[in-house]
């Protein structure tokens, strides 16, 4: 088994897992400042779980002897409008799924199961993700402005007129 090459693709399976959490996050805000509180808390949860991916990835590196490098792939995108942010994030995930799937295959190649199973297992949470980023974007595209809308009356009705972030 080459290590060194297990090391590298968890780094840069990180370096992915840190943008898609700073991206989440600012979406997450964003939509919070809406009103629209399923699609933000939607972000929220997803960038909490790519946390957890995140954890995931680094102790499989530092069993392996590694170093941890903890800088995002990317810078994240300003984006500012619900039905653009649900399309980068279904990209996002496909993206993250096949780019998981084909760390799995190098493993198998270096002889390294054990970090195979990490990427395994963390591709069925991803398709997860896309699924409810993809029907997200559905009920946007089927139901429109109202869908969003919907949102931000329900958080006034259980607000009942209070302050924002209560």
């Amino acid at each position: 088994m080459d290590k060194e090459k297990s090391i590298q693709l968890l780094n840069q399976a990180i370096a992915e897992e840190l943008t898609a959490i700073h991206q989440y996050m600012y979406f997450h805000f964003i939509l919070d400042d809406l009103g629209y509180d399923l699609l933000a808390s939607l972000f929220k949860k997803t960038a909490i779980d790519e946390m957890i991916h995140t954890e995931r990835f680094a102790e499989r590196i530092l069993f392996l002897g590694g170093e941890i490098d903890m800088k995002p792939a990317k810078e994240i995108k300003h984006i500012r409008e619900p039905e653009s942010m649900l399309k980068l994030a279904v990209e996002s995930e496909r993206e993250a799924v096949d780019m998981y799937n084909s760390f799995a295959v190098e493993c198998i190649n270096n002889k390294d199961l054990g970090t195979k199973q990490v990427f395994e297992s963390i591709i069925a949470d991803e398709e997860n993700h896309y699924d409810s980023f993809s029907m997200e974007l559905e009920n946007l595209e089927r139901f429109g402005s109202e869908y969003l809308s919907q949102q931000a009356m329900e958080r006034s009705k259980k607000r009942g007129g209070g302050e924002r972030g209560q």
